[in-house]
């Protein structure tokens, strides 16, 4: 994030905002939007904290209302808050019977303890809030531009250890994606000009993101990580909406923050990625009692609530940091080319470095490396990537870690990379009338595997194979895809069945098309019926394994018809 000013030295017509000191946070008379009791809570946090040692600080969020009227009183979110305890929400549809400050006292009393402080906006149909364990020592509400019954909801939070957290509630509109997205834009231009760096930073909440690849996201990459791993219920199952079917709502963090995040545990049970509260699956229940099996699925219940757990460093801890420099995410790197990566880190003696195609599966650069040098060479690996991280850790302690802000791209094939895939050969009119024979052979000229996970094979209508993931072509070599596994020759070197079940390639002229993951177009070809009318003949590449040159008949560059998986005169690549 780029630096940010205090909040504490904005003009005070910047936002409109309820804070408090606190001293004033002491007082029970201080407002009816922003409630706290600073010697309430100090009994609780004993049992939490030791002033020595890490802190468990647990996040939420929750759209968690139900009934007909978008608010807690029917009982069964306040139990799900009862049994999963936790430290700080970031809570939805903020009603609970005639929203006097009383009731909403009385609710978070009941559902959280007479201890915690709370925040909710004012004037809103259905407003957003954040309720607290530890102090709010200021709060407010900055507009939500697209919607006319709710803003979105801040405070920031005197959590235990060096550095404040600031906990943003929102509760973007269904509307449509494209909406959603100028949402994400206007609340993270709000966070670069208020949210302080060097404190830690949450946006949870309700996102109605009907999937993961919404621009939203890479919106919200600018100021905290969206990257997998992802809570999930006890089945796995990571989507939040009543149905189940898609992700609506997140705990999205900060990199500083990310870097503590520890597995969730309830009770008897461990959710190594966060836990999706569901308690129709949830077993067993007693962990989170007094839920009940069915309050998720009570009626008018909105969506599941979604926990995320982290170690933060308590007032004792020494601080240690490291911070990722280079690639920090944006970056296009080729593969195979000599690259560096750069740190800095206080308070450290040596660092791991690690690298991830996926955001989830890590690979060693090295154990421990000096943290003073700030550098290590690395060789980019040859597998092509949109979705690569680079995690730089202290050695000896893992807590203290940091990532790349966002993604960057490792770039093969037919970009310029040191792989070179490319279309070489096509059987569009099947020998007989079988056409499981059909086939298109990818060719990789280059002097690098190439990972194909996730490219696609398409004739001049739909795409007809998508390659699994862990598939690859090694330099020099091909791989071919034919419409069927029975029309695949005993013996086809790097041969695959089209994973829809066929080609169905135009005896009459084609289009073949190969895509990598990102969707970008790596190899393309247009067959004339010249090419495609001559049963059992494919079309080759002359001279062949040449990614530029013209496509005749096979007969044209040898006495073979085809030579699926090797060169034209039948030799292996």
């Amino acid at each position: 994030m780029s630096l940010k000013q205090d909040l504490f030295r904005r003009p005070a017509a910047s936002w409109r905002t309820w804070s408090f000191t606190l001293v004033c946070a002491a007082l029970s008379a201080c407002g009816g939007s922003v409630e706290a009791d600073a010697e309430e809570t100090a009994p609780e946090l004993v049992a939490r904290e030791d002033s020595l040692a890490n802190v468990r600080l647990r996040l939420m969020a929750a759209n968690l209302s139900s009934g007909n009227g978008q608010d807690y009183n029917p009982g069964h979110g306040l139990r799900i808050f009862q049994g999963t305890d936790a430290d700080v929400v970031m809570i939805q549809e903020f009603n609970y019977q005639t929203d006097s400050a009383a009731d909403i006292r009385a609710f978070v009393d009941t559902a959280f303890g007479t201890g915690f402080s709370y925040y909710r906006e004012a004037g809103a149909q259905i407003p957003n809030g954040i309720i607290s364990r530890y102090p709010i020592i200021a709060a407010g509400e900055w507009d939500d531009t697209q919607v006319s019954n709710r803003d979105f909801a801040w405070a920031r939070i005197d959590i235990p250890g060096p550095k404040d957290l600031w906990a943003i509630s929102v509760h973007l509109l269904t509307t449509s994606s494209s909406v959603r997205n100028t949402e994400a834009n206007n609340l993270v231009k709000f966070i670069n000009a208020n949210v302080p760096a060097s404190d830690y930073l949450v946006i949870g909440g309700d996102f109605n993101t009907g999937s993961r690849s919404e621009a939203t996201f890479s919106t919200f990459s600018s100021v905290v990580s969206t990257a997998s791993p992802y809570p999930a219920d006890k089945n796995g199952n990571t989507n939040t909406n009543a149905g189940r079917s898609s992700p609506y709502d997140h705990v999205l963090v900060d990199n500083d923050l990310r870097a503590y995040q520890t597995s969730v545990v309830m009770g008897s049970s461990t959710f190594a990625n966060g836990l999706v509260v569901d308690t129709r699956v949830y077993s067993p229940l007693s962990d989170i009692s007094p839920a009940l099996s069915g309050d998720s699925g009570a009626s008018g219940m909105q969506h599941m609530g979604v926990i995320k757990d982290f170690l933060i460093p308590g007032d004792g801890v020494t601080s240690s940091s490291v911070t990722v420099l280079s690639p920090n995410g944006g970056e296009s790197w080729t593969a195979g080319s000599a690259r560096t990566i750069t740190w800095t880190a206080s308070g450290v003696s040596n660092v791991k470095v690690e690298y991830s195609l996926n955001g989830s599966t890590w690979t060693t650069i090295t154990s421990s490396t000096g943290a003073s040098s700030g550098s290590v060479a690395w060789t980019v690996p040859s597998s092509a990537s949109t979705t690569a991280w680079v995690r730089v850790s202290d050695a000896s302690n893992a807590t203290v870690t940091d990532l790349s802000n966002a993604a960057f791209t490792i770039t093969t094939g037919g970009t310029g990379g040191t792989g070179n895939v490319f279309i070489n050969e096509v059987l569009i009119n099947e020998p007989g009338s079988d056409v499981n024979g059909e086939f298109v052979e990818l060719v990789n000229s280059g002097t690098a595997a190439v990972d194909l996970s996730g490219w696609t094979v398409s004739d001049g209508t739909a795409v007809r194979h998508t390659f699994a993931s862990g598939t690859s072509v090694a330099a020099g070599k091909a791989v071919v895809v034919f419409g069927g596994a029975s029309g695949i020759p005993s013996g086809t070197p790097g041969a695959v069945a089209a994973s829809t079940g066929q080609l169905n390639l135009g005896n009459s002229g084609d289009t073949v098309t190969v895509k990598n993951s990102a969707g970008t177009v790596v190899s393309t070809a247009t067959f004339a019926s010249s090419l495609a009318g001559t049963d059992g003949v494919s079309a080759n590449r002359s001279p062949d394994a040449s990614s530029t040159a013209s496509f005749v008949l096979h007969t044209g560059v040898s006495s073979l018809t085809s030579s699926p998986g090797k060169s034209a005169s039948g030799a292996a690549f």
